[in-house]
């Protein structure tokens, strides 16, 4: 994008009240610079490594390195042989809203988990009981399996329903849903990328309600007292914290975590705790990132029932593929 669109240009006012910070991020969008690849380590880090990185954030944790500017980190054998799993920083920052689960996680359902790296993040910061990767495109489904196999995660079942079917058939049966929802896909334009239609406000409409589907499907997978944790990787408004907010008022039974070291990316266009990360401040392409808490109790009689109903669709295969 060689000149900002009107459409970008009245994001970028809705977005920023000051003008030096609008230029700042029209410029990141329209004048795209490359940003360091990060990678998760899956396995043993071996002493000696083929590429440099970088000085860590004060809240990275130990599993996450970023490389220097300029390497490859997926051209070396160790990425062949599933060592580590590639990302970008925006990826990484989304994520780690995860960090702030202190409690034991059972089974982790990343809702829509293609090419992975977001459940492959949790499975090693939570090392739940089993990750259950769901994807609803089909074609989708051949780099999720390759990726979680290659980096050896396990136990992972891999699915490919549709989320209705998940809250209907499976309520209250995961400690964490990651929504990692379908959106319009402005950061794209940061790296360089095409991202056609990506402002105009049918697009965004249209992915604003699929998005409140999706999230509105999952809060009735989680467990009492489990997790949903919701990101994009786009700048609307409507996206982002309108979902949110959608979604508070829906689902009063969740509550907003805050997220400490991520406070000052906290959003300043809703009183909701949540966070993004913008091109301009040079780090990642762009995120927005919010974790909510299910605070409703249940009987352990109605929560083992659940439970049981799980292990049932299980063996009637509605977990097709399991990655061991």
């Amino acid at each position: 994008m060689d000149k900002p669109s009107n459409l970008l240009l009245k994001l970028s006012r809705r977005l920023f009240d000051d003008s030096t910070a609008q230029e700042q991020f029209i410029q990141a969008l329209t004048q795209p610079q490359s940003f360091p690849t990060c990678i998760i380590w899956c396995r043993q880090k071996p002493e000696s490594l083929p590429f440099t990185v970088t000085t860590a954030t004060t809240w990275q944790p130990d599993f996450i390195d970023c490389v220097s500017p300029g390497e490859k980190p997926g051209q070396f054998p160790l990425h062949e042989d599933g060592y580590y799993y590639c990302l970008d920083f925006s990826s990484v920052f989304a994520a780690s809203t995860l960090l702030a689960i202190s409690q034991p996680i059972a089974t982790i359902l990343d809702m829509c988990a293609a090419p992975g790296g977001k459940g492959i993040f949790a499975w090693k910061a939570l090392q739940p009981e089993l990750l259950i990767s769901n994807e609803v495109i089909g074609k989708r489904l051949g780099m999720l399996i390759s990726n979680l196999k290659r980096c050896q995660i396990s136990p992972t079942a891999v699915t490919n329903l549709d989320p209705q079917m998940w809250s209907q058939r499976l309520p209250h049966t995961c400690s964490l849903a990651i929504v990692d929802a379908p959106c319009t896909g402005q950061s794209l334009l940061a790296k360089g990328d095409k991202a056609l239609g990506c402002f105009h406000p049918a697009l965004i409409n249209k992915n604003a309600s699929r998005q409140k589907r999706i999230i509105a499907n999952s809060a009735q997978v989680v467990a009492p007292q489990g997790y949903l944790a919701y990101m994009t990787c786009t700048y609307s408004i409507e996206e982002n914290e309108q979902v949110c907010e959608w979604f508070l008022a829906r689902f009063p039974q969740f509550q907003p975590v805050e997220i400490s070291h991520l406070a000052r990316y906290k959003s300043h266009l809703t009183t909701i705790p949540c966070y993004r990360l913008f091109p301009q401040d040079g780090m990642g392409a762009g995120a927005f990132t919010a974790l909510f808490q299910n605070q409703e109790n249940m009987n352990q009689t109605s929560l083992n029932k659940q439970l049981l109903n799980l292990e049932m669709l299980q063996q009637q295969q509605i977990f097709p593929k399991f990655i061991n």
